[in-house]
């Protein structure tokens, strides 16, 4: 068989480095292999102009668009596969200006709250966890979107929900940061931390043991939140059906790589002090296996993300996830 030339895009991970240096390589595919960070950037190009034949992609993203694709609109042509490269707890991400009142998080109930993008994983992920673990009522809450650290204007891949929201935009030039520094806004919610958290002393975390909070979460749940996906170019795809089998399994052959390598006691491969503690912790919690791949493992996590996706109002109705990833059984 020939081997296929097949570019790709995702952020420099540790467990898609062996795939990124060629180290590992998937049956059958020539991977021409692109990173970088922001990952942010990989997703609007990858959307609004199939920059890549394969890449990671926003879980929101892709399944609000995805699932109205199936249901009749607009046309999405991507095709994901259960390799899931970007999971965050995101208790931690969660930044107050004490003078607003706020102590738990019951009291962002009525509050100008900012964030990034208003169909962010992260974003998506916080508000249901805030409704469920916490009884917040986030339809009480004004959100201001805009950039956390960087202004930002809106792009193509924006999406919002098929219904009314409270939401407006932060002035252009303006940023997240500098608004919940000055008390313009309550709290930012985003996946990227404010800079003011480091340069004014009226920014805090609403949760500071997030860590604990976090561990306990999961421990309910068994939940660690899934932030992007990786999908394939329907026009790809379609040609050669196998890359998404080759292709699984080539992740899942490069993140036993790097969980290998992180647990290798003769030298510590990443600059943390304390990684071999913080392994055996991990292994721990999470059963020997914190970033499962495959839908079978993931199902949970998932529906729980589609039924946020349908409390919020992106869909009418949780969309089938065997529709949304293909097999590779």
């Amino acid at each position: 068989m020939a081997v296929l030339p097949l570019s790709i895009a995702t952020g420099p991970y540790d467990r898609v480095a062996a795939l990124r240096l060629g180290e590992i390589k998937p049956e059958g595919i020539d991977l021409q292999y692109h990173s970088q960070v922001p990952v942010h950037g990989i997703f609007v190009a990858m959307a609004e102009r199939e920059a890549w034949d394969a890449s990671e992609l926003s879980l929101a993203l892709y399944t609000v668009k995805r699932a109205r694709a199936l249901a009749g609109g607009e046309p999405f042509p991507f095709t994901a596969i259960p390799v899931f490269p970007s999971r965050v707890f995101r208790h931690g991400n969660i930044f107050i200006n004490r003078q607003a009142g706020i102590a738990t998080p019951k009291d962002l109930e009525g509050k100008r709250i900012g964030i990034q993008e208003y169909r962010q994983s992260a974003g998506i992920w916080i508000r249901g966890i805030l409704r469920d673990e916490y009884n917040v009522d986030t339809e009480t809450i004004q959100w201001v979107e805009g950039g956390v650290n960087e202004p930002r204007s809106p792009t193509a891949s924006d999406i919002r929900p098929d219904r009314e929201i409270n939401i407006t935009r932060l002035k252009q030039g303006d940023t997240l940061s500098d608004a919940l520094a000055t008390g313009e806004i309550d709290a930012i919610i985003a996946a990227r931390q404010p800079t003011c958290a480091k340069t004014s002393d009226d920014v805090l975390r609403l949760i500071p043991d997030y860590r604990d909070a976090e561990r306990a979460y999961f421990e309910k749940t068994g939940i660690f939140p899934i932030m992007h996906t990786l999908v394939i170019r329907d026009a790809v795809y379609n040609e050669n059906p196998w890359i998404a089998k080759s292709l699984f399994n080539a992740f899942e052959a490069s993140k036993a790589k790097a969980a290998e390598l992180m647990a290798y006691t003769g030298a510590m491969v990443v600059m943390t002090p304390w990684l071999l503690d913080a392994v055996d912790e991990m292994n721990a919690i999470f059963d020997g296996d914190a970033w499962p791949y495959g839908l079978e493992a993931n199902r949970r996590h998932l529906d729980t993300f589609t039924r946020y996706l349908v409390e919020e109002g992106f869909l009418p109705e949780a969309p089938a996830l065997d529709d949304l990833f293909v097999s590779v059984g």
